[in-house]
């Protein structure tokens, strides 16, 4: 499975003292669950973000974002984020914050 090792070390950072996270390999991926929802994961250098189909079409708005198309069709509700907008600290924790809202508002598995 190829995944950005970095990229997940500082995602593992940033959820720590998350409750109920758990990783998990999937999508080829990496992926991180929260209560039993997928919230982010990793596929070769991008970030796969649940956003919600709420704001989906605002994320996608968003610099170095495009639509996640990993079955050939495209996922609402699921973003993928280019490497090109992770750079920063600041803008990993703005997408982490914004799948783990959106994740938060599901019923726990």
């Amino acid at each position: 499975m190829a995944f950005d090792e970095g990229l997940a070390e500082r995602i593992r950072n940033m959820l720590q003292g998350q409750d109920n996270v758990v990783e998990k390999k999937m999508f080829g991926g990496l992926c991180f669950m929260v209560s039993g929802h997928m919230a982010v994961g990793i596929v070769n250098h991008k970030l796969m973000a649940r956003v919600g189909p709420n704001q989906y079409d605002e994320c996608l708005s968003k610099p170095h974002t495009i639509k996640m198309d990993f079955t050939g069709r495209p996922m609402k509700g699921m973003i993928y984020v280019l490497p090109e907008g992770l750079q920063e600290d600041q803008d990993l924790k703005f997408w982490l914050e914004t799948s783990l809202s959106f994740t938060s508002s599901l019923t726990p598995k």
